[in-house]
């Protein structure tokens, strides 16, 4: 397995590419923007792109997806559907961070807690992380220890809610039973900053190590 990261926009999200190395099947996670960056990627690495991942619909995160899925003639997977009123309001959404105007679109396939993807000869597992967003999920690969994570968990910090449909108690419970029962070696990708493992967060992470409240 490969990964490239592109931070996009001027929230630097973290978008990914991630590529089986036998097939160099490819799958864009997360493509908030600047899809001209990713697209140079992809090229540069002679990468076949199979289909666009989401993890939730928060415009930073999917603003460049259906570009790709236009230009490309590839599927939107994910996230879960209890997002798609996060979809339903991408033109407020652009009015509300300072993007520029985006028509409302949607995902081809919503994903469910539990369902497998796969990319060429990974297959990542589905875990249905509520709290951010309603319908975030993750995206886990065991094989090669990472989790890509979004918003829900962060080196030291966890995911906002305070946005609409947002709940606090519910991303902790989301962190302790999805995330944090991982092997402590695991990688966490999250979708801005730098990545961090499962193992320090439970030491270290204010929010979840029982330090903080």
């Amino acid at each position: 397995m490969e990964i490239i990261t592109i931070p996009v926009t001027a929230f630097a999200q973290n978008s990914r590419i991630i590529w089986c190395s036998e097939t160099k099947h490819a799958v864009v996670i997360d493509p908030g923007g600047d899809t001209d960056k990713i697209i140079t990627v992809l090229n540069e690495n002679k990468l076949a792109l199979s289909a666009i991942w989401l993890t939730h619909g928060h415009l930073d995160h999917v603003g460049g997806a259906d570009i790709l899925r236009n230009q490309f003639n590839v599927q939107i997977i994910g996230p879960q559907k209890d997002e798609h009123f996060w979809f339903e309001n991408l033109p407020m959404q652009a009015q509300m961070f300072g993007f520029k105007p985006i028509e409302p679109f949607y995902p081809d396939i919503w994903l469910n807690h539990n369902d497998t993807v796969s990319v060429g000869k990974l297959s990542f597992l589905v875990k249905h992380c509520p709290g951010h967003t309603p319908g975030h999920i993750v995206f886990y690969q065991q094989e090669n220890e990472c989790v890509i994570v979004g918003d829900v968990i962060f080196k030291g910090s966890v995911g906002r809610t305070d946005f609409p449909k947002g709940n606090s108690e519910q991303l902790i419970e989301s962190i302790k039973t999805h995330i944090l029962t991982l092997p402590d070696n695991t990688k966490i990708l999250a979708g801005h900053g730098s990545d961090t493992t499962v193992g320090f967060e439970k030491k270290t992470n204010p929010f979840v190590s029982g330090k903080f409240g």
